[in-house]
Order: C-alpha cells, then structure tokens, then sequence
C-alpha cells in the first residue's frame, strides 16, 4: 500500500529545534506518521508544547536538555539518546540561530555563535549519526538549509555562510553513506511566517517586496513542512540521497 511508504513504525527520531515553529511541527508529523521514540533536544525541559503533542499521537516522547552554544554537552546528545531510546534510525538538525547586522559592523563573537549553532552541531550530530547508523546499515539525516543555502541575503553573512555550508555537507556526507543505506539530504524553507523572521515580519518594506514575490501569494507557515520531512524521513524517499529540497512557495523558481 501507499501508506506503507509514508510509515515510520518502529523508527526512532532525534530532532533538535522542535520547542517552536517547524521544528514542532516536523517533530508531531514524524510521530503522527508512526514514528515509535522521539527525542527532543531542549535548551531546558519547561516548555512541554511538543512533547505533548507527540504523547497525544500516541508516540514515546523524551526531552535531552542541552543549551547547543555548548558544544562540549553538545557531543553528549547522540549518546545520551541512545540510553533512552537504544537506536536512532533518523535524525533531524533543525535548530538555528540568526543575527543581523551589516557586514562591516557584524561582531565576531555573533559570526561564532551562528557558525556553532548552524553548522558544527549538525555536524557533530550527525558525524555522531554515521557512527551508529553505518553499522546499522541504514539511516536518514535530515537537516535544515535555507533560501541562504543558494542566496546571499543581506546583512547576514553569517548565517548564509553556515547555511551554503550545510548545504555542501549535506552532500559530503551523502557521497559516503549512500552505499551504506542512509540517505542524508536537507530541506530549504524559504520565507516562513517564524520568530526566527520577525524583523521581516515588522519591516512593511521589505514584507511587501518580499510578498510580492513569492508566487504561492503568501508566506509559509511550519504546517508546510510536515509532508516533506516524512517523506524524507520515510521508506518513500530510499532512493534520494545528496538533495536540498526547496520549499519556498516557488521563491526560487521565480
């Protein structure tokens, strides 16, 4: 059957990122679709939106506290969730963080803190991931690039430096693990109606040039990002490995 290939019974999930905005929705999608553990990485365990979300779709659900500026506990994730949930079968790095300022003004410490979070724990995480899922001998990595993956933007060199780079890592990673049966790809939101786009959201000049561009006529919400998870996520999606799938409304198209 169809459904078949959209199911993750049996599938462990670790997810960072998931507290808010597509994140959470990813996180519910994944348990909606079957997906038996998930494990919630959190700066702390307060916030029990998503946890019980997951809970009411009848899935395990446990919370890994860990602040991700802090990349020595940062290398303490994978093992930790191995302990509560014995295999990982997939992984998604969504958190991110985004500063802005012109480049000739833009603060070091602010390029450092982007680059940590956007980049080197994805890698963490998912080297991490390699390491348990090649003996395993099967896998999916699912991370999180942007419209930046492609473009420039403006007044966010360092994000659209991590994020091109993740873009390539993506890839990278791919060209090794394929044969061994993990797909690892990424998924590119474009302009979402988030916290992390708040400044847009309140610039009417840049929300309306920005709006006037996208062809779908509106900004993307988190709820558009649960089909395409699970299908990366998903048996569906055994054969695509190496990819950055655009989801933008169109925006890139354009």
């Amino acid at each position: 059957m169809a459904s078949d290939l959209f199911s993750l019974a049996g599938q462990n999930v670790l997810i960072t990122g998931a507290t808010r905005g597509i994140g959470a929705a990813c996180a519910v999608a994944l348990a909606k679709a079957g997906a038996s553990g998930i494990a919630l990485v959190q700066r702390d365990s307060t916030n029990t939106h998503t946890r019980d979300a997951i809970r009411a779709a009848g899935a395990r659900v446990e919370i890994i506290e860990c602040d991700l500026s802090d990349l020595q506990t940062v290398r303490t994730i994978f093992p930790r969730a191995l302990e509560l949930l014995a295999e990982i079968h997939i992984l998604v790095n969504c958190a991110g963080i985004q500063r802005r300022a012109p480049a000739v003004e833009f603060p070091e410490q602010d390029w450092d803190d982007v680059l940590d979070v956007n980049l080197k724990v994805p890698w963490l995480l998912a080297q991490a991931a390699g390491q348990h899922m090649v003996p395993l001998g099967r896998g999916k990595i699912i991370n999180f690039g942007s419209l930046l993956t492609f473009q420039g933007g403006f007044t966010v060199p360092a994000y659209a430096a991590a994020k091109g780079a993740l873009g390539q890592l993506t890839k990278a990673l791919s060209n090794e693990w394929a044969k061994h049966n993990i797909q690892v790809n990424a998924i590119c939101p474009g302009y979402i109606a988030t916290d992390m786009n708040e400044k847009l959201l309140q610039d009417p000049v840049r929300l309306r040039q920005i709006s006037e561009r996208i062809p779908a006529g509106r900004w993307g919400t988190p709820d558009d990002f649960a089909g395409p998870t699970v299908f990366l996520a998903s048996k569906a999606s055994a054969y695509v490995s190496g990819e950055l799938l655009v989801v933008d409304g169109g925006w890139m198209g354009r």
